[in-house]
């Protein structure tokens, strides 16, 4: 009943950018925290940033100072601002969110993923 999109991915050079948004739609009650995670080939899937529903944000090491994670509540989507794109960015980035449904109360929701490359 809810379903999350993203979109931006694509291919870049290293130090480029890229912005991904993800937009949660269907029977929506609330949605608390949203997230990206990726996952490069041969690799578990790791979280890249977090944001609240207050808009506290949470980022992984690698994604300080040139990643910006921010959501709009007014239309259920959320952001990944990707800057100074480097090779190691390279995967399939997913969205994810915690959402309250009209219906089946407390889900957690998985975007299908968009491929990011990074290369020259």
């Amino acid at each position: 009943q809810v379903q999350l999109m993203e979109s931006g991915g694509g291919l870049v050079q290293p130090g480029g950018s890229l912005r991904l948004s993800c937009a949660a739609s269907g029977s929506i009650g609330s949605i608390n925290d949203m997230g990206w995670y990726r996952q490069a080939p041969g690799k578990q899937r790791e979280l890249v940033a977090d944001i609240t529903s207050g808009g506290y944000t949470n980022y992984a090491e690698s994604a300080k100072g040139r990643f910006t994670i921010s959501r709009d509540n007014a239309k259920s989507t959320v952001y990944l601002q990707m800057n100074s794109l480097k090779p190691e960015d390279t995967a399939v980035y997913f969205c994810y969110a915690e959402v309250i449904a009209m219906v089946s109360g407390y889900l957690g929701v998985w975007g299908q993923g968009t491929l990011v490359t990074v290369s020259s």
